[in-house]
């Protein structure tokens, strides 16, 4: 598709194990392989969704959780507009190491890149449950964190959501000109855009 208006740039940043490769194969793809091998540095996938009538084209990094990768994947922060924060709602210790993860974000990154909290696994027996709803939420709440949402990669549920509502945030930053103006936005005008002199309302959007 060469008709999109913008292109904007999420990163996926969590521990190993919690499902980031899972979420971004299930979104662009639409299916689960659950043999998937640790990611080494960093993995990259696209996909065209509309919001609020504009062509959008997502670029999504999926960013390795291991320790010895961190100095690498860090570098992919700067120029993200959006940031997917994923923990195991089965391994509490995934959860405890978001701080460290977001604090990564929010010192890489554009300062007003869009943040969302994603519990993954949903689909697991409540038995195996170590970090409750209600807790992530007011995670999120007590640290300015703007939208939450629990998802499965195997099942699918709020994956498709969780992305779309991070791009429906972002969107909104466009049009009040938040992201204008700024080297490091995440955000670049598409063909579309750029064919119809579209800008943000205080200037063009730079990449």
């Amino acid at each position: 598709m060469s008709s999109y208006n913008y292109i904007i740039k999420y990163i996926i940043v969590g521990d190993s194990g919690v499902g980031k490769s899972c979420l971004l194969l299930q979104f662009t793809d639409k299916r689960f392989y659950s043999g998937r091998e640790l990611t080494i540095g960093v993995e990259f996938g696209t996909k065209f969704i509309t919001v609020d009538g504009k062509q959008v084209k997502l670029q999504i990094w999926d960013t390795a959780g291991q320790e010895s990768f961190r100095s690498i994947t860090q570098s992919y922060y700067r120029g993200a507009a959006g940031a997917l924060l994923v923990y195991d709602i089965s391994r509490r210790e995934s959860f405890e190491h978001i701080p460290m993860w977001l604090a990564d974000v929010r010192k890489h990154a554009n300062p007003h890149t869009t943040i969302m909290l994603i519990g993954n696994k949903s689909d697991l027996d409540p038995r195996q449950r170590q970090v409750t709803h209600e807790e992530a939420a007011k995670f999120a709440k007590d640290n300015d964190i703007p939208l939450f949402l629990e998802t499965s990669a195997k099942s699918s549920d709020n994956v498709e959501e969780a992305f779309i509502k991070t791009a429906e945030d972002v969107y909104a930053k466009i049009k009040d000109g938040v992201f204008a103006n700024n080297e490091t936005s995440g955000i670049r005008l598409g063909p579309q855009a750029s064919a119809l002199g579209e800008e943000t309302q205080s200037g063009a959007c730079c990449s």
